[in-house]
């Protein structure tokens, strides 16, 4: 598959939202978790659609709600939109309760298309790889960075994959399962449980 001059499009769009943003615990521009979920998308077979997706997951909860929902719809169109509006779980600023959102989030996530949950696994993978390595760097220190703290991320990471898993196998699946699980171990041996 070849992708279009849509692609580098898209990420100079992504670019320009996000430009100011940082990741939580490394600091590194967003752009890098942007390019990862993307990459990963894009080594499971995504189509264009789908890998420009990967690159504005983020858009509509962190850059702009509504708005830029339909900015994307207006540029990538409809498909690329209703994928980028599947993988957000507010539009609204303040966002609503953490635990709320995920909540939601889940819910949602159980009935979704499997297109869209290649994009939502390949996002929470890239995720957990990230924090898996942010704990081994900071240890315990990094659930502060994280609105549920150590058992609500623990507990989303678990439910995600169970929300996933219904209806939908996938290689990708399988790795975000993996992922999850060493992260937990993880979490297990900072706090001394072998």
């Amino acid at each position: 598959m070849r992708y279009s001059a849509r692609l580098v499009e898209a990420f100079s769009f992504a670019h320009d939202l996000h430009k100011d943003q940082e990741r939580k615990a490394s600091g590194a521009p967003y752009i890098t978790h942007l390019m990862g979920v993307a990459a990963i998308v894009g080594r499971h077979g995504g189509t264009e659609d789908q890998v420009i997706a990967a690159l504005l997951h983020d858009a509509v909860e962190d850059q702009g709600g509504a708005a830029t929902l339909e900015r994307i719809r207006e540029r990538f169109g409809e498909t690329v939109a209703a994928y980028v509006d599947g993988c957000s779980d507010t539009d609204t600023k303040p966002k609503p309760p953490w635990e709320e959102r995920k909540r939601e989030f889940l819910e949602g996530t159980v009935d979704a298309p499997p297109d869209l949950k290649l994009i939502v696994a390949a996002d929470k993978l890239h995720n957990a790889r990230t924090l898996a390595n942010t704990l081994r760097v900071q240890g315990n220190a990094a659930w502060d960075l994280f609105r549920g703290g150590r058992d609500g991320t623990l507990w989303y990471f678990a439910e995600i994959v169970r929300a996933l898993a219904t209806g939908w196998s996938h290689p990708v699946l399988h790795e975000l399962a993996e992922a999850v699980d060493a992260l937990h171990r993880a979490a297990s041996q900072l706090n001394g449980v072998p």
